[in-house]
Formats: C-alpha cells, structure tokens, sequence
C-alpha cells in the first residue's frame, strides 16, 4: 500500500489532462494505461466542439438544440450550464496554443453538424480537433511540476470505507502483475466510455466500460446505461477500431446512398443526413440489413477536398483501398459514445463521497437519451474544470506530495482475450442500434457466464457495465434517442424521465431474465 496526498486521476484524455492542470499546483497523480496522449478516445475525436463562438449564435440556442437532440431527458440546468460556459473554454484552450481553424480576419471557423441550428462546431485542420487539443494539453501537463504521470498503469478497482473512496488499486497495463494499492484524498475518474464493448466501435481498444463498471462495483450510482450512441458512418472496411467518417463531411454536403444510388435519408427525415444520430444510424442499419451496401458520397461535395480538408478520412481510405474522389465511402453504424455513466450532480459528484466523474465515464444529464454532435469534448472540458474546483474547494491548499512509486509483486492472470470478444459479439448482437428483449436476455446469459468465468477485475469491470447497458435496455420499454425497442418502437410520454440505477438492481433485472 501507498498513502499519497496527491489527488488521483484515473484516465488520461481530455478531462482527465484538463482537470491535472486546473487543479495545479496542487499535486496530482495520472493513471495512464498508454502514453500519454495514446489510447485515449479524446485524441480520436474528428469534428471538435461545440461552442456558440459567432455573433448569430448564443448559448441559449446551444442549449436548446441540446435538449431537442436529448429525447425529453436532457437536465435544463446543465444544458444551459455547459453551454454558457463553452466560449471560454474554446478561449483557454487558444490560450494553450491549441490551433483552431481560423479565417483571414481571425475568426474561429465553424462548421455545421447534425441537429445543430447554427454552424458551431470549432475544428482544427478538418478533423484533427481531438488529437490537436490532446497534443497541446499533454505538452502543458508535461511541463506542469505538480502532475506526476505513471503510464503503462491500469487501474482496476475502488478501495471504499462507508461509502466513502478512499483509494485505486493499479495494476501494470500490458503484462500480469499484481494489485498496488494508492490511497488517496480524493479520486476523479476521467477515463472514458463503454465503446469496445461492442463488436464495431469507433473507440480506441481499451475503452470497454472499465471505468463505469469499476465505481458500479464500489457502489456508485449509475444514470442512463441503455443510452448508447451509435455513430452512423463508420467506414466499414474490416478495422477494429473502425475508422471514422466525420459527421463534418455530412455538413459539409457529403450524402448517404445505396448500391442503387437511392439518397435513401430523404424519405427518413427532414433534414435527412444532418438528422439526429441515431436516426441516421438506424437507417444506415436498416440499409446494411437488407443488403443494400449504404455509403457516403463526398464527390459532389468536396471532391479532391476531402483529401487535404478531411486528411484522417482519406488516410483510412487509402489503408482500405478505397478512393472517396472517384467513388463512395462503405459504412456501417459503430458504438461510439455512451450518453450513460457514472450518476454526477452538478458539482461532478458521484454517489459516493470523495469520488468526482467527467467526461464520457460520467452521466451529467447534459447528453440525455442522445447526445448532440461535438457536446462531448465540451463536456469533458466543463466538468473537468468544475470538478478541480469542487476537490480543491473540499481538500483545501495540499502541500507538495512524493512522487509515487508502486512496485508491482508478479502476476500471471492475463484478461482473457478471447471472451473479450465473445463479450463483445453478444453486446452488438443483443444490445446494438435496435434492440428486443429476447436480444437483450440472450446478451444478459452470455455476459452472466463470462462474469462467473471471470478471473480479473478488469474483466469484471466490463461485466458490470454490459450488465447495466443491457438491464436498463430491457427495463426500458419504449424507444428513445440512441435506444430502439423494435419490440416497443414507440416513445412512451410517461417514460420521459433519466434512468438512474446501481449494479444491484441492474443484477436483479439480469436475475429475473435468466428465469425466463
């Protein structure tokens, strides 16, 4: 066991690397399974933030379209919070050097994405936002005295003590090894989503639901898991992860069609490919289903562009052997960000004392059943900030800490790979875009036996969270935002209100199907 006054942050993307920095000086420790900056789903992002930056936008109309792309669960006050405090963000973030995009008289250059009224979406070089603004955070956290980094660490689970987070167990990253025990004044948990869960994911390998599983098994209440987001234009070309589309290429005129060159989004919705995500997604699957090889056209729209403003997507292309200047881009849905996750109040705080969540780990009730393009980064920027300042507010002035120096004893259990993906099959066959409760039950066996199997915490931790993603989907009988019941297809006026849900009950739920 090590005791330690620094604060301890477990993950290493945008929240986790801008909360290190608001917190300074006061000392912090960041847990890091890759090197810094890898690995990390913040770096994947293409489209960038959402921001009302022009003079014909406010944060009012932010908000609002927020809260309409949210179903009827989106929390008002959060909505409004985060959107009024997107400009400074965008502004700080200049400050650090991040190079937005600009135009010849200095203005942020915006781009449109699905269900936004306005073109509000800061880039930086077409798609290169997340890697842009990781790039520049880990240069100032590598210069930051306060922040210690141990990378290549995983952690694994939550020491409490009467609800209350007392410390992380860590554990090496890439080979077996021991449990070290890190007690510390405070946890904030920033290490991201629940994408790797299922089979087709745009989401960096090792986002599989670990983070939300690990504060579910310490007891922490959990918001709205059913909601997960699909992504509609993952570029189907075999990767795992599947590489990304860019919502920016849709606003920017590229269109969905067919193998016999039907604009099949027209008949779908009115504003056909800008569309909420999970409309378009569901259509995209529906296409797939009945074998009509749906993909996106970009020629019309940017032609030879795509190559030099799109330069991630034309780099996936190139890999996959196929070119979007002279023909279409094949795509398919993936699991791409989950709206749910560690149940936070307005302050960032868990259910359980000492524990602070942000970013895609937590459930703020800004997303809803359905979150709104290029909200995420934003998120994950807010409450990275006011979670630092609730931990410094709770812990006050912290003198300088000790480097912390686990030494791991060996081990000889590695996360059994090959039920990883059994896992993850069964959670984009039973639980993918659209959904029924005998998929869903058939899910809730598979993951009920790799859990008893199990002889990792790491693998109990994805447990836990596919348990609570399925139970939910199965409780919710209705449809809404990134949720589809083809068995409940309808939106249920009375079910207008968020999911909130421990791993008991959630087990409870998964009891009761297995009985059937």
């Amino acid at each position: 066991m090590i005791e330690t006054q620094r604060i301890v942050i477990v993950g290493a993307g945008l929240g986790a690397l801008y909360a290190a920095l608001s917190l300074a000086p006061r000392p912090v420790l960041i847990i890091s399974p890759e090197t810094l900056g890898e690995g990390a789903s913040s770096a994947w992002a293409q489209g960038g933030v959402a921001a009302a930056m022009s003079v014909s936008d406010t944060p009012a109309a932010h908000a609002r379209d927020t809260m309409i792309a949210g179903a009827g669960t989106v929390s008002p006050q959060i909505a409004h919070l985060v959107t009024e405090e997107a400009r400074q963000h965008i502004l700080a973030l200049t400050e650090l050097g991040t190079p937005f995009d600009r135009d010849l008289e200095g203005d942020y250059v915006m781009s449109r994405e699905a269900a936004h009224s306005h073109a509000r979406v800061v880039r930086v070089k077409g798609d290169q936002a997340g890697r842009e603004i990781m790039q520049t955070l880990v240069a100032a956290v590598r210069q930051a005295p306060s922040v210690q980094v141990l990378e290549g660490v995983l952690a694994t689970y939550l020491e409490t003590e009467d609800d209350r987070v007392t410390g992380v167990w860590i554990e090496r990253a890439f080979e077996p090894s021991g449990p070290v025990l890190i007690k510390s004044p405070a946890v904030l948990l920033a290490g991201g989503g629940s994408g790797g869960l299922f089979s087709v994911t745009t989401n960096p390998p090792r986002i599989r639901g670990q983070v939300i599983g690990m504060a579910a098994r310490a007891g922490a209440r959990i918001a709205d898991p059913e909601f997960v987001q699909f992504h509609p234009t993952a570029i189907a070309s075999g990767e795992d992860p599947a590489p990304l589309a860019t919502e920016a290429l849709r606003g920017e005129g590229a269109i969905l069609v067919n193998a016999d060159g039907e604009r099949f989004m027209l008949s779908v919705h009115p504003d056909a490919e800008l569309a909420p995500r999970d409309i378009v997604a569901r259509a995209v699957y529906l296409e797939r289903q009945a074998g009509r090889e749906p993909a996106l056209d970009t020629r019309a729209a940017l032609g030879a562009e795509v190559l030099t403003r799109f330069p991630a997507v034309a780099e996936a292309c190139e890999r996959a052997g196929i070119d979007p200047v002279s023909g279409v881009i094949p795509v398919a849905p993936a699991a791409h960000y989950h709206m749910g996750g560690v149940d936070t109040d307005t302050e960032g705080r868990s259910s359980l004392d000492r524990l602070w969540v942000c970013g895609e780990a937590s459930s703020t009730g800004l997303h809803g059943a359905n979150r709104l393009a290029s909200n995420g980064l934003l998120e994950a920027l807010v409450f990275a900030r006011i979670c630092a300042v609730g931990i410094a507010a709770e812990l006050g002035d912290i003198a300088d800490a000790e480097p912390v120096t686990p030494a791991f004893p060996d081990g000889d259990v590695p996360v059994n790979e090959a039920a990883v993906q059994v896992l993850r099959n069964a959670m984009t066959d039973g639980v993918g875009v659209v959904r029924d409760a005998e998929g869903l039950k058939a899910a809730l066996r598979v993951i009920a036996k790799i859990e008893a199997e199990a002889r990792t915490e790491t693998m109990r931790n994805m447990t836990a969270t596919a348990t609570l993603i399925a139970a939910a989907a199965l409780a919710r009988q209705e449809s809404r935002g990134g949720h589809f019941r083809s068995d409940f297809p309808d939106m249920d006026p009375k079910l207008a209100k968020r999911t909130k849900i421990t791993l008991e009950e959630a087990l409870k739920i998964r009891a009761a199907a297995l009985e059937d």
